[in-house]
């Protein structure tokens, strides 16, 4: 794990920005003082550098802004710079200009398309900016890019962003869920936003983050909340969030290597109420090896019911073993998915999908 840093740090070997390009040529040259020096200017004393390049390499575009205090990815310790970010404004055109209001001050998303716009801009590598729009009309700091992924009709700050959310607590943390760190005593010291992504281990300690910081756009392991500033940054639900449905649905685990929705899902773990007939999810400690409990049979009653009870010897009952894991894995090929999403192990989209329809259980829960 990489934590952000600021103005300056020697370049990493793999950063194709122009900023961590010309530092690595630089650190083979002789050193004329601070100035001269190996450092690359990778981040905010580079950004003037970089943007005369940048539009050889990426869709960005310059457009005149106004900074409020606001922020930029804060490194650990007090002594860091200050962290400016762009204003809150429409989002820009082409050529840098307003593209006008949007229509709808919190248009409904999903957290599938949340999640989905983030990668976008990750994929893409999209360079940090506090001054340039990308061709999605989106500043390229990490409130624009939180607006980005929110689908906001502008381009909103950190002082800002919370009144598009609600307050939520760690536990109820989801993917597309937002921390958001504003200072509003001094605005320039640390604020920063970054958007949730799931939980990579099981004690949620750790979790993936999509952020935009410099030089660009990533997603990677990070620890709770984030390196810096760890009283500080506030969980926040988008009020315009909507239920992922259909094809909009993240499975239980996406592909190999990626984290389960158990672990996505702040409150799977812990158990989801009952929700349009289908019965709250248990949580996923109800389905470990040697488990044994009424949520087995529950489970194993309804494949059976669904056409998979040949994977039974003798029927389903309430211990939990690998009869109950296969027919899962089946039924969860039905529904398309393929490599880590069919791992046998039910998780929270798996109950769902596999009760939708069913009848009362009046047994469960005995």
């Amino acid at each position: 794990m990489t934590a952000p840093v600021f103005e300056e740090f020697h370049p990493a070997a793999d950063c194709d920005c122009p900023g961590c390009a010309e530092g690595r040529r630089a650190r083979h040259r002789p050193s004329a003082g601070r100035l001269g020096g190996p450092a690359a200017a990778c981040g905010i004393v580079a950004v003037a550098a970089a943007s005369a390049v940048l539009g050889a390499v990426a869709p960005a575009v310059a457009a005149p802004v106004g900074h409020p205090a606001g922020q930029r990815a804060h490194a650990p310790g007090d002594g860091g710079p200050a962290t400016p970010q762009g204003a809150r404004g429409p989002l820009h055109g082409p050529k840098g200009t307003p593209a006008g209001p949007g229509t709808a001050p919190i248009p409904a998303t999903t957290r599938a398309k949340i999640i989905e716009r983030a990668k976008t801009w990750v994929a893409a590598k999209v360079p940090y900016s506090m001054d340039k729009y990308w061709t999605d009309g989106y500043r390229q700091d990490c409130s624009g890019y939180v607006s980005m992924a929110w689908g906001l009709p502008g381009n909103e700050w950190t002082g800002s962003l919370g009144g598009f959310g609600v307050k939520i607590t760690k536990e109820e943390l989801g993917p597309g869920d937002i921390l958001l760190y504003h200072n509003p005593d001094d605005p320039e010291k640390g604020s920063h936003v970054v958007i949730f992504g799931g939980w990579t281990d099981d004690a949620h300690t750790t979790y993936t983050v999509y952020e935009q910081t410099p030089p660009h756009a990533r997603s990677q392991p990070t620890p709770y909340p984030y390196w810096s500033n760890t009283d500080k940054y506030v969980p926040y639900r988008y009020k315009g969030l909507t239920a992922d449905t259909g094809k909009d649905a993240l499975p239980d685990a996406a592909v190999p290597g990626m984290p389960d929705l158990d672990r996505l899902t702040g409150y799977a773990a812990q158990g989801a109420p009952a929700s349009h007939g289908v019965p709250g999810y248990p949580g996923r400690h109800h389905f470990r090896p040697g488990a044994e409990n009424a949520s087995v049979e529950q489970l194993g009653r309804r494949l059976v019911e669904k056409g998979f009870g040949g994977f039974y010897p003798t029927g389903p009952g309430p211990r939990w073993g690998d009869a109950d894991r296969r027919a899962v894995e089946a039924f969860q090929r039905t529904q398309g998915w393929r490599g880590g999403a069919a791992d046998g192990h039910p998780g929270p989209e798996t109950w769902r999908r596999l009760f939708l329809g069913a009848a009362p259980d009046r047994t469960a829960g005995r």
